[in-house]
């Protein structure tokens, strides 16, 4: 999805627009997603959002299995 950042920046730009924003703040908004745009084309600011995405879940899962799949110790009958 090329065009990915330039449909966010207008669906954003719009939404500050409808809620009745005066040109400064919507000025602000158009900088600021153009500012936004240029990190994104970045391939490694790209990655490490979409790394950052996913990761807490994965993590929490992995230390949730990790505790119930844990070895617990045996038992030596003498």
């Amino acid at each position: 999805m090329h065009d990915f950042v330039d449909k966010y920046a207008a669906h954003i730009v719009e939404q500050v627009r409808a809620s009745g924003a005066s040109a400064e703040t919507i000025q602000a908004k158009l900088q600021e997603m153009k500012k936004f745009k240029e990190m994104y084309e970045n391939p490694f600011f790209n990655a490490a959002i979409t790394f950052t995405e996913p990761f807490p879940v994965g993590l929490i899962i992995t230390l949730i299995s990790a505790a119930i799949l844990r070895k617990k110790p045996k038992v030596q009958v003498t």
